[in-house]
This record gives C-alpha cells, sequence and structure tokens, in this order.
C-alpha cells in the first residue's frame, strides 16, 4: 500500500504539470511500474493531444506488457479528441490498472474500468481519491454542471478596503502577491471584470509572462456598452479573446462595432445582476469555458455572492489599514440583512507572500439567499 500511494502521488504531481494548459479536458497524469521500478511516465500536456495514459506507455514501449498502471482518472472508453485510452492499455497487456478518481463524464462513468476489468485486468479505484478531486475540481463542476468554476479574487488592506475614497488602489498588495494572481489568470479559461474596473482602470487582464502559459479569455459585465473601442482590451485582442456580456439596452450600431474590433458581443436580458449572472455562466459553459477567474469590483463581487455562483475564494490581505466609511470594499452593493444569509467560508490554506497574507477558501452551502 506505501508503494501504491507513493506511485500515486508522482501520477499526481505529473499531472500538475498540464495546468493551464488542457482546459476543458483534466488533469491527468500517469505511472507504470513492473518489478518494482518506474518504466514509464506521462501526463495530459495539451487539449486535443494524446492523454496521460497514452504518454506513459509511448515512454515504457514494450515494457508496459505485465506492469501496474497508476493514473489520476479513469482511461477514457470513447473516441473524442484522441481514441480510447482503455483500448491502448488492453493492447499494451498492462496487468492491473490503479485510478484515483472515476470519470464522472457521462461518456465514462465507470466504463474505462469496467472494459479493462472484462478483459481480465485489474482494477482498482478510490487511492489518493481526495487529493485527486482537489487537483480536478474545475473540470469535476464544470463536467457536471455544465457551467464554468467559479474563483473570486480580491485583494485588500487589513480593513477590507480595496481602494482610498479618491480610487487609489495601486499598489495595495506586494509584488509577490501580484505575481500569484497573474499565475491564478493562466490556469483559469476566462477573467471577468465589471465595466466599471474597465473605466476605472484600463486593465490588460493578460497574465503578462509568457512562462504562465495562455492568456485567459476576457470577459466583461457591460449591459449598455459603455467599454471604449480605445481600450486597451481592444488594442491587444490580438494576445487574447475578448467577450462583451451586454443586455438588450446594447445599440446595434455599438455592437456592430465591437464585432468588427473583433471581441465577441453576448446578450443577456436585462434583469438583476445576479439573475444575469447565472444566465452568463450558463452561456459561457456552452462555449466550453470550465472556469472564470473574477478579479473586480465590488458590485461584481456582490452579484457572485448573492447568487451562490463562487466555487472558490482567493483573498490577498497587505498589512495596512485604508479606513474611511467611504473607502471601497471587496463586496460592495446592500450587504446582508441577516447573519443567517451570510455567506461563509471553510478555509483550505493560509499562507504568506511576501508581505502579504493570501488565503485559499471555499464557500459552505448555504440556501439560496430570498433576496436575490
Amino acid at each position: 500500500m506505501e508503494n501504491d500511494v507513493h506511485y500515486m502521488n508522482r501520477a499526481l504531481e505529473l499531472a500538475e504539470f498540464g495546468r493551464g494548459h488542457t482546459s476543458p479536458n483534466p488533469l491527468v497524469g500517469a505511472v507504470l511500474v513492473k518489478d518494482g521500478r518506474i518504466i514509464g511516465e506521462g501526463y495530459h500536456q495539451k487539449y486535443g493531444e494524446a492523454h496521460a495514459e497514452i504518454n506513459a506507455l509511448n515512454s515504457a514501449g514494450s515494457e508496459a506488457e505485465g506492469s501496474t498502471l497508476y493514473v489520476t482518472l479513469e482511461p477514457c472508453s470513447h473516441h473524442g479528441k484522441t481514441p480510447p485510452c482503455c483500448l491502448a492499455v488492453a493492447k499494451a497487456k498492462v496487468k492491473k490498472v490503479v485510478c484515483a478518481l472515476k470519470d464522472p463524464n457521462p461518456l465514462v462513468n465507470g466504463r474505462g474500468l469496467a472494459y479493462l476489468k472484462s478483459l481480465g485486468i485489474q482494477t482498482s479505484c478510490g487511492l489518493l481519491e481526495t487529493e485527486a478531486e482537489k487537483q480536478n475540481e474545475i473540470f469535476l463542476h464544470y463536467i457536471q454542471e455544465k457551467t464554468p468554476f467559479v474563483t473570486l479574487k480580491s485583494a485588500m488592506s487589513f480593513d477590507g478596503k480595496i481602494a482610498t475614497k479618491t480610487g487609489e488602489s495601486q499598489w495595495i498588495t506586494c509584488e509577490e502577491s501580484r505575481r500569484y494572481s497573474h499565475h491564478l489568470r493562466s490556469t483559469h479559461s476566462a477573467i471577468m471584470v465589471g465595466v466599471g474596473t474597465v473605466l476605472a482602470d484600463d486593465p490588460l487582464l493578460t497574465t503578462r509572462s509568457d512562462k504562465e502559459g495562455k492568456n485567459p479569455i476576457r470577459i466583461v459585465m457591460d449591459s449598455s456598452g459603455r467599454t471604449p473601442l480605445s481600450a486597451r482590451l481592444f488594442q491587444t485582442i490580438d494576445q487574447a479573446d475578448l467577450i462583451l456580456i451586454c443586455s438588450d439596452v446594447l445599440s446595434t450600431e455599438k455592437e456592430k462595432s465591437y464585432l468588427a474590433a473583433g471581441a465577441k458581443v453576448i446578450r443577456i436580458a436585462q434583469a438583476e445582476l445576479a439573475q444575469r449572472i447565472k444566465a452568463t455562466l450558463k452561456e459561457l459553459g456552452k462555449l466550453g469555458i470550465d472556469s472564470v477567474l473574477v478579479e473586480g469590483g465590488g458590485i461584481l463581487a456582490d452579484s457572485f455572492v448573492r447568487s451562490n455562483s463562487v466555487q472558490k475564494y482567493h483573498l490577498f490581505m497587505a498589512p495596512l489599514i485604508i479606513g474611511g466609511r467611504d473607502a471601497l470594499t471587496t463586496v460592495e452593493g446592500e450587504g446582508f440583512e441577516q447573519l443567517e444569509n451570510v455567506l461563509r467560508f471553510d478555509i483550505a490554506n493560509v499562507e504568506k507572500l511576501g508581505t502579504d497574507l493570501h488565503i485559499e477558501a471555499y464557500p459552505k452551502r448555504r440556501p439560496q439567499c430570498s433576496q436575490v
């Protein structure tokens, strides 16, 4: 059992190398072991390319016969961008398959393991399952809910402010926190801000580094089309796609100008912002966008909180106090009237980044707020 855990941990480690490159596919790592030694390794490197099992089998070559395959997710059993992995595993005459997690994809969902078992190959599932679920939390949410996994990111002072009362906000957090924030961008399919953030900061919303992989799709919540064509988002559209979420009040002329500039426009029926968030996420899911990093501002954050649309929270807290009741906070809006309705969190991790604190947390499940 100790050796099994060691090999599966190695498979999980390999899977991480694909982060930011496999969306909307899962992160998967695979290790082939024979006679107590690793003879092959692989991971899913990029969407549309070979899966982890195939790369591991290619690495092992003819030695794969009679080996044990440790893989973080059940081998697929369907034709997608690539042929079924379970067929290749069987053809290589692997003796045993140990996986961490069953694939909830309706096209797989146990069929891969069942096929292997029907051929006399030993199978087991569940080793380091919790770790595998955490690693693939984005994929698991998206494949089951058909909407993007939403991460809400906030950078604030000790007293919860994101800017002074005059709007000055650069920079509250330290360089290490900002660098990690750019890493978060690279691990999500899309990044979202409100039009207020665009007008105030004229952001790029890119990763700023070639080392971080592809830039996320930039999404702006802009019901009436206030995003100017002079914005840097349009000037860098060759670097990253841009989607504007608008309503029916957007003029046809403005929509045509956005389209001509290279942006995609999605119209969502005019409604309370929290309701529009739900409708927007459904539309983004249809586009294959499996994850969204919400960065600003306070009104947008409030709509995600109130609509129960947040799956994960990253908080960067700088050791300073801004003060002032007119200074902007991370979550604006009316606020909750009763404590029983507030959003509560389970803290998963706390670490020091430079001079700041970085907190990773998950919302506790709660009933839909009656105020939405």
